[in-house]
């Protein structure tokens, strides 16, 4: 895992007059509206908002997983809109790590093997991905728990296994999509606690959606979304 600073020249997300809409029986249908934003190196935000707000459209859009209807979006300084499919994927799976609600492991696999996945389209060998895999794990206070299955773990810690997995190829961003959602509160707070830490200690810049106020107030800043506009946060 890199200690490397990253670049802070500009911000790490820079978006600006972001519309997205789909079609619906020929009628357009508007999700995001005219939307600017800026995310800093190291920063953590919070996007809270009613269902329907546009949260989780955003987060798909800042991780090339959809495309703006138009509008620039950069992360690091480049426009996600300029990537050809197959290199935005590569880009993605180097760049991007993913926090979900229902953790997405596979239950057959141990945590380490887990918590590999992002690193087997990669370029390290064996060695190196494993090594890297029980950093990320020692990271998330679970390396003595790296052969266990899923089904042999809490749910925050499995939750933990999903943030070392987001964590493992060091990316300059995590998107976390309500995180908390299918935790108990005690679990819960064990996981916003780390998530915090990180941000604080290693530098990680993470993006949340939430609903849940408790777990925004672990963020720096909090952005709200209405009807797919921006309003006011802190």
């Amino acid at each position: 895992m890199s200690d490397a600073p990253r670049d802070a020249a500009h911000a790490l997300v820079e978006i600006t007059g972001l519309h997205k809409s789909y079609w619906r029986g020929g009628n357009e249908v508007p999700v995001l509206s005219d939307l600017s934003l800026e995310i800093a190196h190291g920063e953590f935000v919070a996007l809270m908002g009613p269902s329907g707000s546009g949260k989780s459209t955003l987060l798909n859009l800042i991780a090339g997983l959809d495309r703006p209807t138009r509008g620039s979006l950069r992360i690091d300084g480049r426009e996600l809109a300029e990537f050809e499919e197959r290199e935005l994927d590569r880009w993605r799976n180097q760049q991007i790590g993913f926090i979900f609600q229902f953790y997405n492991l596979i239950p057959v696999l141990s945590a380490l093997e887990n918590v590999e996945i992002p690193l087997l389209i990669s370029e390290y060998g064996a060695d190196e991905r494993r090594d890297r895999c029980e950093a990320a794990l020692r990271i998330v206070g679970l390396d003595h728990r790296s052969d266990h299955r899923p089904g042999e773990l809490s749910g925050g810690e499995q939750q933990r296994v999903a943030i070392a997995r987001a964590l493992v190829n060091d990316p300059l961003l995590v998107l976390a999509d309500e995180p908390t959602g299918d935790l108990d509160s005690d679990n819960a707070e064990e996981v916003l606690a780390l998530m915090q830490r990180l941000n604080r200690q290693a530098g990680t810049t993470f993006v949340m959606v939430t609903h849940d106020p408790r777990a925004a107030d672990r963020a720096q800043r909090l952005v709200h979304l209405e009807k797919g506009r921006l309003v006011e946060g802190r």
